[in-house]
């Protein structure tokens, strides 16, 4: 069951958006960017996921 979020307003509910924006920014575009594609190409690899599959592109042209 989903838990009910508590609201919160005014001053302290601006430094939990600060902290919450520092740790996310915190993390380097090239991390994000490596957690991507790893995780892209685990999903390309896993045959039993729902939805279109992804092919590997051939290395090589098909008309040669």
């Amino acid at each position: 069951m989903k838990r009910q979020t508590e609201m919160v307003e005014g001053p302290e509910a601006w430094k939990r958006f600060e902290n919450t924006m520092k740790g996310i920014l915190a993390v380097p575009h090239s991390e994000i960017q490596r957690r991507i594609k790893e995780r892209r190409r685990k999903t390309s690899s896993n045959l039993n996921r729902q939805g279109s599959k992804r092919t590997a592109k051939p290395s090589t042209p098909l008309n040669t």
